[in-house]
């Protein structure tokens, strides 16, 4: 494969995260890549040695300089079907992504994630599990480490990738011993044309892959083709939750594991993401102590479903990373039970297209107060009666702090984007756990 590559006119699109450990893993094989970027000024360019490259190309995509490459590594943030691409394409130059040349060279076991909601939680949960067990794991791909960067750590044994659906839209090679969807609902509707397009998109996780996990209760995540496929359910008889002694526990492969009680992590969606992790973990060889030893010391990830503080009986919960209406129903269904009084909602941002009706049902069912912001604030607040509109988030927390009395949960879910209001959900979310601190302690 390398001395295929070296033979080869390479051009590198896009220079992110991805794109530079792309830079940096072909320069390693002695190749000298073309690069591009549609933006004038792509923030870490002057890390970039000019020697060491064949041509830095910043501005508008050059098609028909695009045309003379042999092959085009396609940053993710990008579109395949942005013209200059496409007019490459048609033209016979490959298409690929990192983690197809990732797949390409990858001699390791691969266990794949992919899902509108939950895939970063599912992934360093595995990767937990499988170290617990004496396998070093190390997760990578959307979840913030480049694959072409993971690649080149020594001593792994397994790789646990998170994929968007834009990285596995120009993946094709990509063999693992498991992978899943966890679940797929409406999001970057601004970028497919439908949710047929984007649920085909996810689907490619299953390429090649010896087992296929699905959820039972989602069918857009069922394996069109597939070796083999394990369903989960929370209802499910092997891989689910069932009673001991009138306590919840956690079941996999058959057996009861654990007492829900005793997983650091809380919601009925975090049992799912825990039963589903449990099942990759095992295909790739984890023990059942393993499981246990992760399940009870893993710490969430920031801005998911996180108690930020309880006071005066009212909890606070921070779940910015909810960018989606899929992320904002599965928090509410996931926590609402634990909720004595109230449940307040604070909701809105940049909806990406999606259609936000979606929301209706739960907001009037389960969610007694609602305060939205953000563009697409105005839509959410229009479902439900029990609606306040505001202008900031420090308003919102503001709003919310009249309202709650013990009992009640504040949960910020906002099933939208942040880039309307916010550099990011961190961001977003930061500025919630300031705001609730100022504003209740």
């Amino acid at each position: 494969m390398m001395q295929s590559l070296a033979k080869k006119r390479i051009a590198v699109v896009g220079l992110g995260l991805s794109g530079l450990a792309t830079v940096r893993f072909l320069q390693s094989l002695g190749i000298k890549p073309v690069l591009m970027d549609s933006r004038a000024k792509p923030a870490a360019i002057e890390q970039i040695a000019a020697e060491k490259v064949d041509g830095i190309y910043l501005g508008k995509l050059d098609a028909n300089r695009l045309a003379k490459m042999d092959m085009i590594v396609l940053s993710p943030g990008l579109a395949p079907s942005h013209p200059a691409i496409r007019f490459a394409v048609a033209q016979g130059v490959e298409l690929v992504g990192d983690v197809e040349l990732f797949a390409r060279f990858c001699q390791k076991p691969i266990i794949a994630i992919t899902g509108s909601n939950g895939k970063s939680t599912v992934t360093k949960l595995v990767e937990a599990m499988l170290q617990r067990s004496g396998i070093n794991a190390l997760a990578a791909g959307n979840i913030g480490l480049p694959v072409l960067d993971a690649i080149t750590q020594p001593n792994i044994d397994v790789f646990v990738l998170e994929f968007s659906s834009f990285q596995l839209d120009t993946t094709q090679s990509l063999h693992s011993v498991a992978s899943c969807i966890l679940n797929v609902s409406a999001d970057h509707l601004d970028r497919y044309n439908n949710m047929a397009a984007y649920t085909a998109s996810k689907q490619r996780v299953y390429q090649h892959t010896k087992l296929a996990v699905f959820n039972v209760d989602d069918a857009a995540t069922m394996p069109q083709d597939a070796e083999k496929t394990l369903g989960v359910s929370l209802a499910d008889a092997d891989f689910g939750i069932c009673q001991v002694n009138e306590q919840a526990w956690l079941k996999v492969a058959g057996a009861a594991l654990l007492p829900v009680a005793q997983m650091s992590l809380f919601g009925a969606h975090n049992q799912f993401n825990a039963i589903v992790a449990a099942a990759l973990a095992l295909a790739a060889g984890a023990s059942r102590d393993g499981l246990i030893s992760a399940l009870q010391q893993f710490q969430p990830l920031a801005h998911r479903c996180i108690l930020v503080l309880e006071h005066k009986g009212i909890r606070w919960v921070n779940d910015s990373k909810a960018t989606n209406i899929g992320a904002t129903l599965a928090a509410i269904a996931g926590l609402k039970p634990s909720v004595a009084g109230k449940l307040i909602l604070i909701a809105g941002g940049d909806g990406k297209g999606a259609d936000l009706t979606e929301l209706q049902p739960v907001l009037q069912r389960d969610v007694q107060q609602l305060i939205t912001l953000g563009k697409d604030g105005p839509a959410i607040a229009a479902l439900t009666a029990n609606s306040i509109e505001v202008k900031s988030l420090v308003a919102a927390v503001a709003a919310a702090a009249k309202i709650a009395q013990a009992g009640d949960m504040v949960l910020l879910s906002p099933a939208c984007a942040s880039l309307d209001m916010f550099s990011s959900y961190g961001e977003r979310g930061d500025q919630f756990v300031q705001a609730v601190k100022a504003e209740v302690l």
